[in-house]
């Protein structure tokens, strides 16, 4: 399937059309990005790092029942998907307390979240991605009250997948953020990628705070071997999932 013309770039990828109007090829960048693209860089290799990353997860969940926009990578950093609207929405679900939630609240770092929380941002780089009430989600219209719930629950059941991946990796899912859309006959599949950018991910074989860090927070907040951190990731997730 040949790659056509440039549709969109982000700051994690660029979008390209195909042949077949149904199809997309994704492409990851190695450039990085942190507090809404105010700290930019780049990480070696990250594209290739994260698309196998979440090729493979994608994979996993596909086997499990969750419908994902995955098809094929056909390179190491390229991934053909099922062309849908995006939901205009950031899921995240936390199982342990981390980043704004920590600034936000008082809790500690670290601290476990039962059962996961799940909060809705508004998608939308202008107004920094605020955190969405359940009456704001109906003001704005953004999903209906059903496919909130639904959005919710699928989220839910990821999680509960991811955390079992990754502890078979000696990885601590803390938490993440996922996207959503929509195909053509309205259904909705599990988007965007997993990754060290879109997870907070703890070494469970490193108790120091700062060296057990596998995820994109070393690039936030400076710790260094941002690379390094990102590659153990995908090593153990090849070895072992």
């Amino acid at each position: 399937m040949s790659q056509s013309r440039q549709l969109y770039e982000g700051k994690a990828k660029i979008l390209y059309s195909t042949d077949d109007p149904k199809i997309l090829l994704s492409e990851f960048k190695d450039d990085a990005t942190a507090f809404n693209a105010a700290k930019r860089g780049q990480i070696t290799r990250k594209g290739e790092i994260n698309c196998t990353i979440s090729t493979r997860l994608f994979q996993q969940l596909e086997a499990l029942g969750v419908p994902t926009h995955w098809i094929d990578s056909p390179s190491a950093s390229q991934m053909r998907v099922k062309a849908v609207e995006i939901i205009p929405l950031e899921v995240v679900v936390r199982n342990l307390a981390a980043g704004s939630l920590c600034r936000q609240t008082g809790l500690a770092l670290g601290t476990p979240i039962s059962p996961p929380l799940v909060e809705f941002f508004y998608k939308n780089d202008d107004l920094g991605d605020p955190l969405l009430t359940h009456d704001r989600l109906r003001l704005l219209n953004l999903a209906t009250v059903e496919e909130v719930e639904q959005l919710r629950q699928m989220a839910l059941t990821i999680n509960g997948h991811l955390q079992t991946v990754f502890g078979r990796c000696d990885i601590t899912l803390v938490d993440f953020k996922l996207e959503f859309g929509k195909l053509a006959d309205g259904s909705i599949v599990l988007a965007d990628e997993i990754s060290p950018d879109t997870c907070r991910l703890w070494d469970r074989l490193d108790e120091d705070t700062e060296r057990r860090v596998l995820d994109k927070d070393r690039f936030r907040q400076d710790l260094g071997n941002v690379e390094d951190a990102y590659e153990r990731v995908l090593a153990r997730i090849l070895e072992r999932v």
